[in-house]
């Protein structure tokens, strides 16, 4: 007998009937679910995870500083003199190992080294090296914490950044400011919990394209995804009132337009609509909030000196760094500043001193009005970008002037303020910044570092997705670094 044929036959009408009624009975539990999630989101209206944060954090806000292409760690921070005395020698294989190479040096007859150019001096209580191209962080060194010993898989530019800013080298996952908004939820009802800015740079101009997925909300709802604050026209797009309507016009409209989707949400729940009508409303709100924040007319003459001399140039980064104090006022919970042209693979004594005269004054300045006036005890801020760069030269090789490959074995980044012990250098390299020689810091580990000030346990910060608990930092063990934490 057919198995098939035989199962058919067995069933009866009132079997039939019963299993028919077990179906209809979960349609329509299912469709109570996201009324469920709406009633969850009136109860808590600043959003948010139930029972998060997880613990008392020592930061409520966040700004990360992304510096998009990779900076050199051995000529700004990871200082290796004894490489001086082998300019243009081969880079030993017992220090290479093999570790794979990228196309763009992979071919190369020969790694020969290229000692940094630039004079190193220490500061601060701890006696941190720092380079001349930085002057002002060298003057910050006892308010942050430098951690050299970062590190990597991804070797190439857009699988390492969307590693780093959302936990997998694959596009379609959350961004860490989107988890943020997800798990803490908003602090302010007039601006975007989450807020992007990709300011001008002045080195190399052939940088690495950026994408919105790298703010993107991924899996999660549309919501909690970045909103990107332009520097020319509307600082948000469609912000003005479109010509022959006015602000009145548009509360009508908004209002009557509220009405049809709630309508639609109260026949379907389908939490996208709920998203839709919380996004128009915030709109209109920023119609007001938007144009008062990049306004910095008000700012003491004082604090824009602090900034620089491209601070009231909209689009810099000095610009970028002050709206995001100004943001962090007015409690946004995440601000995130990509800053490219990072990627010196040649010509790095032509580029990299722009960069650097790019962010070093206004990256100082940040921290230093954050702490001025009493905000950097509850915000952290982090600096860095997805990987490092080689010791051995790409390209001509001279004293004044050499290339850098990727090389995502060993990086340096910086945190301060919330949740972050100052004036700590933290990991160390070998003396060719080639390898990591104590304690090792996975970007996994980077990122349970900021969720851990922000009051998260990254284990417990999960979003079932395609039947995965997903999480920010992937499902190998990972923990905060304890040494940085105050």
């Amino acid at each position: 007998m057919d198995p098939f044929e035989t199962q058919y036959k067995a069933i009866t009408r009132r079997h039939f009937f019963a299993k028919g009624a077990l179906g209809l009975g979960t349609a329509a539990l299912s469709s109570l679910l996201p009324r469920w999630e709406a009633l969850a989101a009136a109860a808590n209206p600043a959003g948010g995870l139930p029972g998060v944060p997880h613990y008392a954090p020592k930061a409520k806000r966040a700004i990360y500083l992304f510096m998009a292409g990779a900076p050199s760690q051995m000529d700004l921070f990871d200082y290796k003199p004894a490489t001086d005395a082998l300019f243009d020698k081969d880079l030993p294989d017992s220090v290479r190992m093999g570790q794979r190479l990228t196309t763009m040096t992979s071919g190369q007859s020969r790694f020969p080294i290229a000692p940094s150019k630039y004079q190193f001096a220490q500061h601060g209580q701890n006696g941190a090296w720092v380079s001349e191209l930085l002057p002002y962080h060298a003057k910050m060194v006892d308010d942050i914490a430098i951690i050299k010993s970062v590190h990597t898989e991804a070797i190439n530019h857009d699988p390492a950044i969307t590693y780093i800013c959302t936990g997998h080298q694959l596009p379609g996952r959350a961004s860490l400011g989107s988890w943020l908004s997800y798990g803490l939820g908003s602090m302010n009802q007039n601006l975007p919990t989450f807020v992007v800015m990709t300011p001008t740079w002045t080195g190399r101009k052939e940088a690495q394209a950026l994408y919105n997925r790298l703010w993107g909300s991924g899996f999660l709802p549309s919501k909690h995804a970045g909103v990107a604050l332009r520097s020319a026209g509307d600082p948000v797009l469609f912000l003005s009132n479109p010509p022959g309507v006015d602000s009145d016009q548009r509360q009508r409209m908004l209002e009557h337009l509220g009405k049809f989707n709630r309508r639609t949400f109260e026949t379907f729940g389908d939490p996208d609509t709920q998203t839709r009508i919380d996004q128009y409303e915030m709109a209109f709100r920023m119609q007001s909030s938007v144009p008062e924040l990049t306004n910095i007319s008000g700012e003491s003459k004082a604090t824009l000196e602090m900034y620089g001399p491209d601070v009231e140039k909209a689009g810099t980064y000095a610009h970028s760094c002050l709206l995001a104090r100004r943001m962090i006022e007015r409690d946004v919970r995440f601000v995130q500043i990509f800053h490219r042209g990072w990627d010196q693979h040649g010509n790095l004594a032509g580029d990299l001193p722009n960069q650097c005269r790019d962010v070093d004054q206004p990256s100082w300045a940040l921290v230093q009005d954050l702490k001025a006036r009493g905000l950097l005890e509850d915000t952290l801020v982090i600096w860095g970008g997805e990987f490092g760069r080689t010791i051995y030269c790409q390209g001509a090789l001279t004293r004044e002037n050499y290339g850098r490959d990727h090389h995502p074995r060993c990086f340096t980044i910086w945190m301060a303020g919330g949740g972050i012990k100052p004036g700590v250098v933290y990991g160390e390299t070998d003396d060719f910044s080639y390898n990591i020689v104590t304690d090792p810091v996975h970007i996994h580990d980077l990122n349970a570092t900021i969720l851990h000030c922000l009051g998260i346990d990254h284990r417990r910060l999960s979003f079932k997705f395609q039947g995965l608990d997903m999480r920010l930092t992937g499902v190998e063990p990972h923990q905060p670094v304890k040494g940085i934490l105050a």
